[in-house]
């Protein structure tokens, strides 16, 4: 192994050089994994795109950011060396994060929020600039950036703080993997907690908006911190110099092994212990086995991608079942930092003791079993989440609900043979569901008048008709605010200010954060009004009526729309645990498997063959979910555990079959056999120059 390095200062038994790369990866994984946490909300409420296209565009983005690390690995490896890649992609990585930050100002880019309009200004325009100031192109320009920047430095990081320790230190060498992918989780922890904070925050300079900005600019001075750090550090490290192209010496080795092979098929040439020996016509036999060490670990790898398929279902589907519970908790990374340590000096220990030979590819079989189980977990809550959600209309159906703003009763007559309702003063009916088609009148009875309007809805939707008995019976199709003033009023409601309402019209709907009390302020005759709202439960919506205003204090009326939600996210606290477990035992065991059982020249290569899988497994994701055409979450959960386990069984017979190799000391037994090598021909020289000079 050819390196440069100074004589290592050490701490507790450790090169020192390792706490700059460890503080560095606890920036990174901050930087990253609190920009993802508020990804697929920013997709859902602030693109309004709906569950499928948010996850699918999650999913992609997070396959992509381990699809790159095969490009950092072949540059680490190839060219730059780990050292310099690291440094040059976490340039690139933190200006994407910035970039992010930018592009969701919403000042800068969307005033009046109207993503499907501007998009389409954006795709006509045949400006660059005004291209690249275009809030989406500018987000997924972005996206792009920081999953080369943390594609590309993933392989690099982990084995170049294996890269600081020495043979003798294997010990030092496995329980720095463990600090590793603790200080990933302290990170995750951490910016799972504060993102979701900073995001909920009010901010803008013309409007106001959920702050994006901050949520992503935190992230990315975390980034540049991480940049800082690990450049202080430099003058320590112990830096392992590339040692050529291996990707393309592999590749070749393969191809001429495969091809000789071919051209040698016949019975009459005598077979070979491993098809790769085809290659030792033109390979030397160091190249040949270090190939054949790779693919060995790399066949290992096939079926691992369906444990991430499940894994990385975390951010997206278990976030997106979350939105439909009651509280706000962040569970994983808190489980992470208690479980790492507590496996590696606990449980491991024990498994020891009991004389079991828990081996790495045990340890990573038990992990998909356990990821499977979660899965089953988050099926069994799917299922009572279900019970509760309002049933919303179907293509073809229209819901519709009755509110009585009036101070007499009223009847609600559909065109027969459809339903009739009586409502009561200030009271309002459930939502009830027609066949759109047969909708075509409602008459309305309050007192002794009658009205009749004629009814044109859009199908697969919920409409909220308010009734009122004045001089005449008024109705109206509303939503969240109706004033039921005869005096125009200006409605805020926290820091949103709603459009001027008139006698007897109503706002639009908007999002506040659940769970929590606003104050609603209405101006009356330039009189300000304002009462605290009633807490907004999770998941609920509600129409609100503005009846009047008595010593400043605002009289309203709630209509619940939807109920909030009722099933607790504690209960997803088990099937996090399970899958936090899995993941203790699988990904922990796989960083460090990966970088023992690769050769000196390809470690940054097998770290990102490892990392692949977790990339294949997001794809997976896309397929599967696109394919199974599943219209219960809950089945879809079930499928995807019956599919790992099924993959479990297999990978458990693969690994059964493995044998495990040292690098190190096949690589030492090359070396002696070249030293040996270079004695004998330098033996054979001596002979000869003295064979010529007897002459």
């Amino acid at each position: 192994m050819l390196s440069v390095s100074c004589l290592q200062p050490s701490c507790f038994g450790y090169p020192l050089s390792i706490f700059f790369i460890i503080i560095n990866e606890f920036c990174e994984r901050f930087s990253y994994y609190g920009m993802r946490a508020v990804l697929v909300l920013y997709f859902k409420y602030f693109l309004q795109w709906d569950d499928n296209l948010s996850t699918a565009i999650y999913h992609t983005f997070v396959a992509l950011c381990y699809l790159t690390p095969i490009l950092g690995a072949l540059i680490a490896d190839s060219w730059l060396g780990k050292f310099k890649t690291i440094v040059s992609l976490s340039i690139v990585y933190t200006i994407g994060q910035a970039v992010m930050s930018v592009s969701s100002i919403n000042d800068l880019t969307d005033h009046n929020r109207d993503v499907a309009l501007y998009m389409a200004k954006c795709w006509v325009s045949f400006s660059f600039f005004s291209f690249l100031l275009c809030f989406s192109a500018l987000s997924m320009i972005g996206l792009i950036l920081i999953a080369l920047g943390t594609g590309g430095i993933k392989p690099c990081v982990s084995a170049f703080g294996g890269d600081q320790f020495e043979d003798d230190q294997e010990k030092q060498r496995t329980r720095f993997f463990s600090i590793f992918y603790l200080s990933i989780n302290a990170g995750s922890l951490l910016s799972t907690i504060i993102t979701p904070i900073l995001r909920a925050q009010e901010c803008g300079i013309h409007s106001k908006q959920r702050c994006y900005p901050l949520a992503f600019g935190v992230p990315a001075a975390l980034m540049a911190v991480s940049l800082v750090v690990f450049i202080i550090g430099s003058g320590m490290y112990k830096k392992v110099k590339p040692q050529g192209n291996i990707m393309i010496q592999v590749s070749k080795c393969i191809g001429f092994a495969i091809k000789n092979r071919f051209r040698h098929r016949s019975k009459e040439f005598p077979k070979r212990e491993h098809w790769l020996d085809w290659a030792s016509e033109k390979y030397d036999k160091r190249l040949i086995a270090q190939t054949k060490a790779v693919l060995k670990v790399l066949f290992l790898y096939i079926p691992l991608p369906m444990f991430w398929a499940l894994f990385d279902q975390q951010g997206s589907r278990w976030t997106l079942q979350a939105t439909t519970m009651d509280g706000n908790f962040t569970v994983n990374p808190i489980l992470i930092i208690i479980m790492v340590p507590v496996v590696d000096a606990v449980v491991y220990p024990l498994i020891k003791k009991c004389k079991i030979n828990f081996t790495p590819l045990r340890k990573i079989t038990v992990g998909m079993f356990l990821a499977s189980l979660a899965f089953v977990a988050a099926a069994l809550v799917q299922v009572q989440i279900d019970k509760t959600l309002p049933v919303f209309p179907a293509a073809g159906q229209t819901q519709i609900k009755v509110i009585n703003i009036g101070t007499d009763g009223a009847t609600v007559q559909f065109e027969s043979p459809l339903q009739s309702v009586n409502v009561m003063s200030m009271e309002s009916t459930g939502y009830m569901t027609f066949d759109t088609s047969r909708l075509q009148s409602v008459n309305i009875i309050s007192g002794n008048k009658t009205t009749s309007e004629v009814i044109t809805l859009p199908g697969g939707s919920r409409h909220t008709l308010a009734v009122k008995n004045a001089a005449n019976i008024v109705a109206k199709w509303v939503s969240l605010f109706i004033n039921n003033l005869p005096d125009t009023i200006n409605i805020t409601m926290g820091d949103t200010a709603f459009e001027t309402l008139m006698s007897f019209s109503a706002s639009n709907y908007n999002l506040f954060p659940g769970g929590r009390k606003d104050n609603i302020m209405a101006i009356i005759n330039s009189i300000p009004c304002s009462v605290t709202s009633k807490t907004l439960g999770f998941g609920s919506a509600y129409t609100i009526v503005i009846n009047g205003c008595t010593g400043n204090t605002l009289d309203v009326t709630y209509s619940e729309d939807i109920s909030p939600n009722t099933v607790h996210m504690a209960w997803q606290i088990p099937q996090y645990f399970i899958l936090t477990c899995a993941e203790v035992v699988f990904s922990v065991t796989g960083l460090e498997f990966s970088y023992s059982q690769a050769p000196s020249n390809m470690k940054a290569v097998l770290q990102a063959g490892w990392l692949l899988t977790v990339a294949v497994g997001n794809i997976i994701v896309l397929i599967v979910a696109g394919a199974s055409k599943l219209s219960e979450q809950w089945a879809e959960y079930v499928l995807f555990a019956a599919l790992l386990l099924a993959v479990c069984i297999i990978f458990a017979v693969m690994a059964y079959f493995y044998t495990y190799t040292d690098p190190n000391e096949i690589e030492a037994q090359f070396d002696e056999e070249e030293k040996k090598q270079v004695k004998k021909d330098e033996d054979v020289y001596e002979k000869q120059t003295e064979a010529v000079s007897r002459m």
